[in-house]
């Protein structure tokens, strides 16, 4: 593991269970009931049974969205069976679960990790390329750990990376609103008419449109300027896509915030582990909402 002491940034659910649950499952499965797992002959004392997407989750396979992606797909197996059904249930320490072909130990310990993700690094487990990807960055962590939404391949900055898939789940879903905060150096200087358009959530881009956010000009420096973006969604490439639609195309991308985490004293490709206290306040915004989020952060200044 890699610290640092110095800085190295430029100034610059709800639950839903059986009754209620089947008849989502079953619209998602085509019609079909989540099917029985035949467990085999009992080996004593067991976990009670549980959600293949939960159990391939805490595993720290992937999200719990992602594992039904998994799942849908053909790329799980529990005792040597296919599993193609949202619902299916297994048993940790009887059930013998595979993702595609690798055995998953569920009970593995919470790790948090911020990672500060330098530029020409992909935001994946793995490439087909071979470009180098966040996980290795990772040295030292035994855990198999996922990082918590992206950030593009020339993009830098906060990135969280876990194996507590509720946690994920939380922190990527819209609702929670996190905020993240960016610097984006560009071609030109933003006008007043330009950063109204800009932040009056009324912009149109390819994922959808985009909500409302905050901006703010850092400085100037001869053809080209930084300005500060502040987002509570995480639509693909949106701060390029949005400067780019009003003539500023972005040269450099930073996200110096993610909800109250900064990476001031982590060098580009160093990380640490998140403190319980750190921890548990993201866990108290995702139950609370962006309101939560909001105030998190300005408990801080």
């Amino acid at each position: 593991m890699r610290r640092s002491g110095r800085t190295a940034i430029d100034s610059i659910d709800a639950l839903l269970s059986g009754a209620l649950l089947k008849p989502v499952l079953r619209g998602l499965n085509g019609g079909v009931d989540p099917l029985p797992v035949d467990h085999g002959p009992s080996r004593g004392r067991v976990m009670s049974e549980e959600r293949l997407q939960k159990l391939i989750s805490q595993a720290g396979i992937a999200s719990r969205r992602h594992a039904e992606r998994l799942i849908l797909s053909g790329r799980v197996t529990v005792n040597g069976k296919m599993i193609r059904v949202l619902g299916t249930k297994a048993t940790p320490g009887r059930d013998h679960i595979k993702v595609d072909g690798k055995l998953i130990h569920v009970h593995q310990p919470p790790v948090y990790i911020l990672l500060n993700k330098p530029k020409g690094v992909i935001t994946s487990l793995s490439d087909p390329s071979g470009r180098p990807t966040v996980i290795d960055l990772l040295k030292g962590v035994t855990a198999r750990v996922y990082p918590v939404g992206r950030l593009d391949y020339d993009t830098e900055g906060a990135l969280i990376l876990t194996n507590d898939g509720a946690l994920a789940e939380g922190l990527m879903h819209p609702r929670s609103e996190i905020e993240k905060v960016y610097w984006a150096k560009m071609m030109g200087e933003l006008t007043d008419a330009q950063i109204q358009r800009l932040t009056g959530g009324k912009m149109s881009l390819p994922q959808g449109r985009a909500a409302p956010c905050q901006i703010r000009t850092l400085s100037r420096s001869g053809k080209n300027s930084w300005a500060e973006v502040t987002l509570h969604e995480g639509k693909k490439r949106q701060v390029r896509e949005m400067l780019l639609r009003v003539g500023h195309p972005v040269s450099k991308l930073k996200r110096v915030r993610y909800a109250f985490l900064t990476v001031e004293d982590l060098p580009p490709g160093h990380w640490r582990t998140l403190s319980g206290r750190e921890v548990a306040r993201l866990k108290k915004i995702v139950l609370r909402g962006p309101q939560h989020a909001r105030a998190a952060h300005a408990d801080q200044h």
